[in-house]
């Protein structure tokens, strides 16, 4: 085992756990996403003409938009709500409530009359269960996250904590292949009538898996070591007395707002790709089917480069995988979209394929970085809610920015321009956070740094 300085390591379980463990965490941290995106590739589909069929097409997309941003703006309260009680009772307990609130509130959407129907009540409960799943999601990552990390040694715990990360990712495939089954098998107008309800009623596994985590695992050691710390009998210990939110803000202020920013521009450009491409690349006359296996392939290359990059941060440091990636993600913000913009199958794989790969480089460390930031009693409300308003601001808006931008410019190079003004915004977060994790390679050759 590698020599590792650092202050939250900890007793890790044997092999065979830390696998199902990692298991467990990459199939909760899957299907809550499928749940949450889903949303996004209906709203890009027919949710302009189902919830808003009585205003302009270009206005019901924006619509159909607003109402996928409105998700986000709730995701910051479930990771205060969340990281609160997480921090008190445990992180595989927050994170079965948050998945069976998701699996719920999907099942409703996939169930709710149509405008047509009932009319304006429609998007206004579409909505109200819009923010129940912005409040589920912004819960889920922090304890799909710490179940992960905390359980793994820490010269293992970027690439184990992977296994939380590429849930996001692998969710877009599933949702994609969902959708392309449908819009194969089913006429349009059969599609558009019921058929989009369908992926979102299969979200009735995720109740199932969240029964399965309740049930079989352990929380992890790291938080099974802070409740042995309590006194036996009398209450909390005075550095719990606090809310763990309060106490985050007052000792890791600035760790909470670098971690927001780290994940600025990932949840812009990704967004941007699996929602508005969708839509955008859709008037081009690229059929459907075409951008979603698009999406698709881009979505796995971030699989299969997630814990690549990760591992790889486990032996040279986080931050020396983390500068390159956001450098790479400047640098391809505007060949993206220029080669998106081709409407060719080889020109927007390219351009997809390249956004998969530098966004894989970037997310993949990120969790292991995001736990070595924060001490143990406060981890998942500093984690949470930085990761959080990181996506509330970057990513939640994003496709509607994006559609508004191209609108009042004409061009989709203002929409390059934010996602490269993002990625500045990452590469600053990252440069500036200091480093916590020292493989034994650079503990060897510099025994007294601390921090890249």
């Amino acid at each position: 085992m590698r020599t590792v300085v650092d202050e939250n390591g900890g007793g890790a379980p044997s092999e065979r756990v830390l696998r199902r463990v990692a298991g467990a965490a990459l199939s909760a941290s899957t299907l809550e996403w499928y749940d949450f995106y889903i949303y996004g590739t209906a709203a890009a589909l027919v949710f302009n003409t189902v919830f808003f069929p009585d205003v302009s097409p270009v206005l019901g997309t924006l619509a159909a938009f607003a109402t996928f941003g409105v998700g986000f703006l709730f995701r910051p309260v479930g990771g205060i709500v969340f990281g609160h009680f997480g921090d008190r009772m445990g992180r595989k307990k927050l994170l079965v409530v948050a998945m069976v609130m998701m699996g719920v509130a999907t099942t409703l959407i996939g169930l709710l009359p149509t405008y047509g129907t009932i009319g304006a009540a429609a998007p206004i409960l579409l909505v109200l269960l819009r923010c129940v799943q912005g409040l589920a999601i912004g819960g889920q990552y922090g304890g799909a996250m710490l179940l992960v990390t905390e359980n793994a040694p820490p010269h293992k715990r970027g690439f184990y904590g992977s296994f939380a990360q590429m849930g996001p990712s692998l969710a877009v495939i599933l949702s994609n292949v969902v959708f392309l089954v449908l819009i194969a098998a089913l006429p349009a107008e059969a599609f558009a009538a019921w058929g989009w309800r369908i992926p979102f009623l299969l979200s009735v596994v995720v109740i199932g898996l969240g029964l399965y985590v309740q049930l079989k695992l352990e929380d992890t050691p790291d938080f099974r070591e802070l409740q042995e710390k309590a006194p036996a009998a009398g209450g909390p210990t005075p550095a719990r007395t606090r809310s763990p939110l309060v106490e985050a803000l007052r000792t890791h202020p600035l760790q909470i707002l670098q971690s927001g920013g780290m994940i600025m521009v990932i949840q812009v450009y990704y967004y941007i790709l699996i929602v508005f491409m969708v839509s955008y690349v859709g008037t081009l006359g690229v059929a459907r089917s075409t951008i979603l296996t698009i999406v698709l392939i881009s979505s796995a290359a971030t699989v299969l480069t997630i814990p690549l990059f990760a591992a790889l941060s486990d032996r040279i440091g986080r931050k020396r995988v983390l500068i390159p990636s956001a450098v790479a993600t400047l640098l391809s913000a505007f060949p993206f979209f220029w080669l998106m913009e081709t409407a060719t199958v080889p020109g927007m794989l390219a351009g997809a394929l390249i956004a998969g790969i530098v966004l894989g480089g970037l997310y993949g460390p990120m969790a292991a970085f995001f736990t070595e930031m924060f001490s143990t009693g406060v981890r998942y409300s500093g984690a949470s809610v930085g990761y959080q308003l990181g996506a509330v601001v970057g990513g939640g808006f994003a496709p509607l920015i994006a559609a508004s931008l191209l609108a009042w410019s004409g061009t989709i190079n203002a929409v390059a321009a934010f996602v490269a003004i993002a990625a500045v915004l990452t590469l600053v977060s990252i440069a500036t956070t200091k480093e916590h994790y020292r493989p034994a390679s650079v503990a060897a050759a510099d025994p007294a740094r601390e921090g890249a």
